[in-house]
């Protein structure tokens, strides 16, 4: 664990990793924050064709695009009253195939309308479909014939996101080569938010680093019949370990 979102948060990682250990590296997903991606570069041989841009993180700036363009287009919308997007928000974020017969029916005839939500939309689904692509070359032609839509679009959020992830694509793409995501690290930092939420704030930092691996360190808690006294024992004797194993990571 380290404080911040620094390189040199990450840089302390790989001190701790032997070169056997960074060689047998084959892909790093994450998001798309520079100073880790400097880090990775800084450390990991051939690192930009492993570096994988997290897919769940490319489909939240694509929403956070369409969102922007719905709200923009609802207070327009409201202001000559017509209240078709009021309350609406996340139904474009959401898979139309888990709503309610109803809802799905309601948000169809919303998509396929002619709003310029309804659009964004379209070029966010769109963009989602690279990751059904097996080879490179045809994905490769798919992104630039999407980007060229988006750019064209006279969408502004969805023209700044497109952009933003034509620079980034090369390291987009590699997804299509290792196939990983972000998906085991952000289930471990949801429980670390739920530790930290119920704990309702902690006293100092080292406090919730304990607490986090409590939580998160997989100690076996399960009961066995020796008495209370040697329970506690070995209970102090687990801390003391799992407190050892952060030290040395």
């Amino acid at each position: 664990m380290a404080e911040d979102r620094k390189q040199s948060s990450l840089d302390g990682f790989w001190e701790t990793l032997t070169p056997e250990q960074i060689s047998g590296i084959g892909a790093v997903a994450m998001d798309m924050w520079d100073p880790y991606v400097a880090s990775v570069r800084a450390h990991l041989p051939e690192a930009d064709g492993k570096i994988v841009f997290d897919k769940f993180h490319v489909a939240q700036h694509l929403g956070d695009a369409v969102d922007k363009v719905r709200r923009k287009e609802n207070k327009t919308l409201k202001a000559a009253g017509d209240d078709r997007l009021a309350g609406t928000r996340y139904d474009w974020l959401r898979n139309p195939t888990s709503m309610e017969p109803k809802d799905r029916k309601e948000f169809a005839e919303l998509r396929n309308s002619e709003l310029k939500t309804a659009r964004a939309w379209a070029l966010k689904e769109t963009a989602m479909t690279l990751y059904s692509y097996v080879y490179e070359r045809p994905a490769r032609k798919h992104f630039r014939w999407w980007h060229n839509w988006a750019v064209r679009s006279r969408l502004q959020p969805m023209i700044e996101v497109a952009r933003m992830l034509k620079r980034r694509f090369e390291n987009i793409i590699t997804y299509l080569r290792h196939r990983i995501t972000n998906a085991a690290s952000e289930s471990i930092n949801a429980k670390v938010q739920w530790v930290k939420y119920t704990a309702r704030g902690f006293r100092n930092r080292q406090n919730f680093v304990h607490a986090i691996y409590f939580h998160c360190g997989g100690l076996d808690m399960a009961r066995n019949p020796l008495n209370s006294r040697k329970r506690r024992g070995m209970w102090r004797r687990g801390f003391s370990v799992l407190t050892l194993w952060r030290s040395t990571r």
